[in-house]
């Protein structure tokens, strides 16, 4: 089986093919992304109308390199996958609309797929994972604690009350005068930082229930700054540090509640998975592998290529409805908002 994935959410471009051998195998033939960060630096954040245009511009030469690069052809695949939200809705029309296409030209099935399913699910690509287990989905929209107990079955033992994380991170980044994108640049300064120089709030450390709260940490982080104004780079990078600390002890602390909250719920997570652009930040990874050992658990991060927005995560979703006759018709739309436990459940996928 083999399935085009088509991914338009934010400022990727992205489209792949993945395929399921005989053997069981699953295998990624081609994984195409185009960034827009250069065209969104100026502006400091993602505008949507600049990334709506560019995915219309780009997107039929990245699904042809797809194909290209994976030696196939639009009739050799067996079904189109395309993102259908959440995400900037401009943007998603794009990606939607070219899948449809595809889907209609070749006489295909079609599958919208909930891009916060996709990364709920490519630890299942890349690892062969069994269901069920605890992930924490991290991204610039979304933090997020879910039991993964099948395809389309989420339970949700909590979120973020304010900011997500990825978002705390690009604003700390254009609070200190930094590049875009936020994340890696955070973390690039904090490597060079001291972690223990400002001691900054950690947001519902130790509460039972496993949600997020960032918006206070971020507000210590400003009142800081500019106390200390001027900044030297050793303050900017000190800054970085503790910032990029508390953040770490908060992710541990909240998603140890997380597993509380899982086992409450009579859930045994197999596994603990940490996914989503946020997902590529070592300390956080770190930190977490940390807890697993601590729990008795193997902790899952995929590969760095596969944290951020890509379509070979599409497609994989995109296999997994396949194989369990989970198709869509041509009235999908684009949804700016869909939550993962608002998908239907599959039966019989807990396996």
């Amino acid at each position: 089986m083999r399935v085009l994935g088509i991914e338009t959410t934010c400022d990727e471009t992205a489209a792949a093919i993945v395929s399921v051998e005989r053997s069981g195998e699953s295998k990624i033939l081609s994984n195409e992304v185009l960034s827009q960060i250069a065209a969104h630096a100026a502006y400091g954040g993602v505008v949507p109308e600049i990334a709506a245009r560019a995915h219309v511009e780009a997107i039929d030469r990245i699904i042809a390199r797809a194909f290209a690069n994976a030696d196939m052809k639009p009739g050799d695949i067996d079904a189109v996958a395309a993102a259908a939200g959440p995400g900037l809705v401009g943007g998603v029309m794009v990606g939607l609309t070219a899948g449809k296409a595809i889907a209609l030209a070749t006489g295909k099935p079609f599958i919208a797929i909930n891009h916060l399913e996709a990364h709920a699910l490519t630890a299942r690509l890349t690892d062969d994972l069994a269901f069920p287990y605890l992930l924490l989905l991290v991204s610039g929209g979304h933090t997020q604690l879910l039991a993964v107990r099948g395809v389309g079955d989420y339970l949700k033992l909590g979120g973020t009350i304010d900011d997500a994380v990825g978002e705390a991170f690009d604003k700390i980044a254009k609070m200190l005068a930094l590049p875009y994108p936020g994340g890696p640049s955070v973390e690039r300064e904090a490597a060079k930082g001291d972690p223990e120089r400002f001691d900054f709030p950690r947001p519902m450390q130790g509460r039972p229930s496993p949600d997020f709260s960032l918006s206070g940490l971020k507000t210590a982080v400003r009142l800081v700054a500019e106390r200390i104004a001027p900044l030297s780079d050793n303050d900017v990078a000190d800054l970085c540090a503790s910032f990029q600390a508390a953040v770490v002890d908060v992710m541990v602390d909240r998603t140890r509640a997380g597993l509380r909250a899982c086992r409450e719920a009579g859930i045994t997570p197999t596994t603990l998975v940490v996914a989503g652009g946020v997902a590529a930040n070592q300390a956080i990874r770190s930190g977490l592998n940390r807890l697993a050992t601590e729990a008795g658990l193997p902790m899952v991060a995929p590969p760095l290529a596969l944290c951020g927005d890509n379509g070979a995560m599409i497609a994989w979703a995109g296999l997994e409805r396949l194989r369990l006759g989970l198709v869509d018709d041509m009235s999908a739309v684009a949804r700016p908002r869909w939550p993962l436990d608002e998908l239907s459940v599959a039966p019989s996928t807990a396996a």
